[in-house]
């Protein structure tokens, strides 16, 4: 009889990640209120411009005034909301959010933009450097032949 208890234990045991309830709207907005990700957006943003302002050169500064007037950083939070759900528990979002209102936490968000700055600019030069290894490896194979 408890043999036969086995699977049906098994089963419960190992299926309780999959009722794991989905995180809430609400808790991952908070989480996302508290990470910044709004700012980012706008920071991204920012960052594009340049490249926009060449695609469409013969705009006018005032188009680009209007147009940043306009971008609503909200939308680039409400379109990777479902994201953060997919992945993340509520019981999850919540420990996320309650590490974020730590000392140790609040100092994350406050040095993360920094660290994916400085990090994206080591990715860059690791990729030019890998660039640079690849083009060498390849004509000195070239001149061997």
């Amino acid at each position: 009889m408890k043999l036969a208890l086995l699977p049906l234990f098994a089963v419960l045991s190992f299926s309780s990640s999959t009722f794991a309830e989905q995180a809430s709207a609400e808790s991952v907005k908070i989480l996302m209120d508290k990470t910044g990700a709004g700012e980012l957006g706008v920071q991204a943003m920012n960052q594009m411009l340049p490249a926009l302002k060449n695609m469409v050169p013969n705009a006018p500064e005032t188009f680009w005034d209007d147009y940043m007037a306009e971008f609503n950083p909200d939308d680039l939070v409400n379109m990777t909301l479902p994201i953060y759900q997919k992945y993340l528990t509520e019981e999850e979002v919540q420990a996320i959010n309650a590490f974020y209102d730590t000392t140790a936490g609040k100092k994350l968000i406050s040095v993360q933009p920094k660290i994916m700055q400085e990090s994206m600019m080591a990715g860059q030069e690791w990729g030019r450097a890998v660039a640079m290894d690849v083009i060498k490896r390849y004509e000195q194979q070239t001149q061997k032949q």
